[in-house]
């Protein structure tokens, strides 16, 4: 849940952590079950209409049988871990490679998680294996490089 200050901004309430703070093999997941509106929401802010995800007759005729979530969508609790967790606000995400390994159902109940495992000082970078798991099954898993903001 985004908490926001009187001000607006959009930090209070999530832990920031600065470079410091970080250390080879801290971990931070969240879990999130993936919803119908989760999947009509998305495609609406993306653009992608692909009716593998928007359409149960075209998605029956396919190797998946039903729906299923955008790659993307998944990706994106990812993007929300950095963001809000490790490293947290003030994290700059640099890139992000992704392979995806399984299909997202509608009901699937998703557990992201990050891992640290390596920090380059000079730089003030992190780099973090990055995977999702959906009721058991892995259908994700990369890793991302972020910038994270010094103490002081």
């Amino acid at each position: 849940m985004l908490m926001t200050s009187p001000a607006g901004s959009p930090t209070m309430g999530f832990r920031a952590l600065c470079f410091e703070d970080l250390s080879l093999g801290q971990r931070a997941a969240l879990m999130r079950t993936v919803m119908e509106t989760d999947v009509q929401d998305f495609a609406e802010v993306s653009g992608d209409c692909n009716p593998i995800h928007l359409c149960d007759d075209y998605a029956a005729k396919t190797r998946f049988g039903q729906r299923i979530a955008h790659g993307m969508f998944t990706a994106s609790l990812v993007s929300a871990l950095l963001g809000t967790r490790l490293p947290g606000p003030g994290a700059v995400y640099l890139s992000q490679s992704l392979q995806f390994l399984g299909p997202v159902r509608i009901g699937d109940v998703v557990t992201a998680s990050v891992e640290i495992v390596e920090l380059v000082p000079a730089r003030g970078r992190a780099r973090l294996f990055c995977e999702c798991v959906a009721d058991g099954r892995a259908v994700l898993e990369g890793e991302a490089w972020v910038q994270v903001p010094r103490r002081g």
